[in-house]
């Protein structure tokens, strides 16, 4: 991976990190302090709430994506250690999942003229579950290539005691 596509992940990471930071911020403010009056309409406080928590799994998959950039940049992405992250990167998709699936059942009963969006936003939901399971396939592809890079040490090393 290149300098500048290294720079340019990074720039990224952290304007999006900082951006759902304040996103954040603001939403636990207006929780805190209760300045928006609820109507009815929509239930705000649980899908503030379930905002929050939604933007944190988004955010513990960001700190993990950089520390891949990290172990790529420096050569060791082929290693162990790398699947604590990828692991740590599954499960945030699927915590952002179910959050997304509260969001839906909080969103349902003020739905009940139009059920296609309750269905629709479920099907939302499947497709997040989908990318977790995209990730968990380059997950068996990273140990396969992690096992290849410890049988190919293996292999050099057995060549340099026969030299």
């Amino acid at each position: 991976m290149g300098k500048l596509t290294v720079r340019a992940l990074r720039a990224v990471l952290v304007v999006v990190l900082t951006g759902t930071v304040l996103i954040q911020a603001l939403m636990v403010w207006a929780l805190v302090s209760g300045s928006d009056p609820e109507d009815g309409s929509l239930p705000l406080t649980p899908l503030r709430v379930i905002t929050i928590l939604g933007i944190g799994t988004a955010q513990v998959a960001l700190v993990c994506v950089w520390r891949l950039v990290t172990m790529v940049r420096r050569g060791t992405v082929f290693s162990h250690a790398a699947f604590r992250y990828v692991d740590v990167i599954i499960g945030a998709i699927v915590a952002a999942a179910l959050m997304w699936f509260a969001v839906t059942a909080v969103n349902a009963p003020g739905q009940r003229d139009d059920p296609g969006v309750t269905l629709i936003m479920g099907g939302i939901g499947v497709a997040i579950l989908g990318v977790a399971l995209i990730v968990l396939v380059l997950r068996m592809l990273l140990a396969q290539a992690v096992a290849r890079d410890v049988e190919a040490a293996q292999m050099q090393a057995e060549l340099d005691e026969v030299i």
